[in-house]
């Protein structure tokens, strides 16, 4: 309950990305979702700005959503530098040129429910690869779920079974993992950056995308396009990164604030999201959303040996293993 009445507090509270002077006590938070509580990376940022914000006035959280400084990928990389950001939350998929074993995370039709997810990345997994991550330059102050399985979005026409998916031009993110994925659905598989989607769907350069019912809602992406079929073929977890550079100028007191805040404003996230799930799957259909459940049972069969190939390929068959243990 309490909980609860956090989010709906928050929610009073939310207007538009706060202008903030720049010098060493602004942690600029930036990601390329909206900024606000209808999508899981919105919801916790704003979380732990208010958790770091009533307890210290050494700090102050600055959120910059919708790629207001940049893409995930420029944001990722001005974490590894030190410089022009500070924080970030986003798909693990966003890290895979990075660290490529991550993209274990992220296989097609390999996460059984948020259970499974949650006992992978509080496990081991996630401990490997959190230490994998400090390696290449980012602190993991914690994994996220997604507020729903990823599903296909298409404008002009309805997929009601598999053979609907071939040939459409779907965007996905900028990931090989994501593009094979879709490509072995049948569809023809189009990288793109979130913030170009709009446009892109607007003027029929994509045939839809893919993406979980959360972001098509909070994005009103649901007003260029048509149906959601229920494929849930990708669960794609998050990771709220710190730079490393940054993190490490930090007095003790002050880290562990900062992670308190991420505990939290994740624990709240993840609890959210199943009911979150539901509840943007109806707010699509009151827009007009055709809604379709498709029997992917030949897709989710064919995903094991792609599952298998792709972590061999990223060098991550070892967590594959200990994921695919972590579902019994």
């Amino acid at each position: 309950m309490l909980k609860a009445l956090m989010i709906a507090g928050l929610a009073a509270t939310v207007t538009a990305a706060p202008v903030l002077a720049q010098d060493a006590n602004l942690i600029r938070f930036g990601f390329s979702s909206v900024a606000d509580l209808e999508n899981d990376n919105g919801a916790t940022a704003w979380l732990f700005k208010q958790y770091v914000e009533s307890r210290t006035d050494d700090l102050e959280v600055g959120i910059y959503g919708s790629s207001e400084i940049g893409s995930d990928q420029d944001v990722i990389q001005a974490l590894q530098l030190g410089s022009g950001a500070t924080m970030h939350i986003g798909g693990t998929a966003l890290f895979n040129s990075f660290l490529p074993r991550v993209g274990v995370l992220d296989l097609p039709f390999m996460w059984e429910d948020y259970e499974h997810v949650g006992a992978a990345l509080d496990g081991e997994v996630g401990d490997v690869l959190a230490a994998e991550f400090e390696q290449a330059g980012f602190k993991v102050l914690g994994w996220g779920f997604s507020w729903g399985y990823r599903n296909v979005v298409t404008r002009g026409r309805t997929v009601e079974s598999p053979d609907d998916i071939a040939g459409l031009k779907l965007r996905t993110i900028q990931s090989p993992i994501y593009v094979a994925a879709l490509n072995a659905m049948g569809a023809n598989a189009t990288p793109m950056a979130f913030g170009e989607v709009y446009t892109a769907l607007q003027t029929g350069v994509l045939d839809g995308f893919e993406h979980a019912a959360s972001m098509v809602y909070s994005s009103n992406l649901f007003e260029v396009t048509d149906s959601v079929a229920l494929t849930r073929h990708l669960f794609g977890p998050t990771v709220m990164t710190y730079s490393l550079p940054l993190w490490n100028q930090l007095s003790a007191e002050q880290q562990e604030l900062l992670q308190e805040a991420a505990d939290f404003a994740i624990e709240v996230s993840r609890a959210l999201a199943p009911g979150r799930e539901q509840q943007a799957l109806q707010l699509l259909i009151d827009e007009g959303m055709t809604i379709t459940e498709v029997d992917t049972t030949r897709f989710a069969e064919a995903a094991i040996p792609l599952q298998d190939e792709l972590a061999a390929d990223a060098g991550a068959t070892d967590l594959l293993e200990q994921i695919r243990a972590a579902a019994n």
